[in-house]
């Protein structure tokens, strides 16, 4: 139950970030996306996928991946387009 629960705040957690993901680079529009707040949540972020390696709780790990890929890409969209 516990591996359920942990999947399900993984992919629902992930998935959270696709829809600002999207529209940055769709937009192209970042004046309005803090940097410094996506900074932190890629810190955060990247500390849970160390600490589920730790654990070995692969959900974990697989959902903070993603999750470092889809805010370091906001991050990157927001140094490119300003």
């Amino acid at each position: 139950m516990e591996t359920l629960i942990g999947s399900l705040a993984g992919i629902v957690s992930t998935i959270c970030w696709m829809p600002q993901t999207i529209r940055t680079w769709r937009t192209r529009q970042t004046k309005d996306l803090s940097l410094s707040t996506n900074l932190l949540v890629l810190l955060s972020v990247t500390l849970w996928l160390i600490y589920g390696v730790m654990l070995a709780a692969w959900p974990m790990v697989i959902a903070n991946a993603i999750a470092i890929a889809l805010v370091g890409s906001i991050i990157v969209a927001k140094l490119k387009f300003g």
